[in-house]
């Protein structure tokens, strides 16, 4: 029984929280940081190979070149030198 009541005053808690906490700051500031960056345009790029050739380049990237070093593995999106 004193399990239970205590189950039941947490959810009441829970939704008291849900119902009177603000989540996620006011709209007006929507967007904020988007507007204040520069606008630049897209350069051009050379075309990506499709289909074989891709996956090709894809299998030699994440394989056949890794370079094994110390401390944890790189993200293929890392620019680190």
């Amino acid at each position: 029984s004193k399990r239970l009541f205590a189950c039941h005053s947490y959810y009441k808690l829970v939704v008291l929280a849900l119902v009177m906490g603000k989540v996620h700051g006011s709209l007006a500031r929507a967007g904020k940081v988007r507007g204040q960056t520069p606008k630049v345009a897209k350069q051009d790029k050379k075309k990506q190979p499709k289909g074989r050739a891709g996956k090709r380049i894809k299998y030699n990237r994440r394989f056949v070149n890794v370079v094994v070093g110390l401390g944890k593995k790189r993200s293929p999106n890392s620019n680190a030198t």
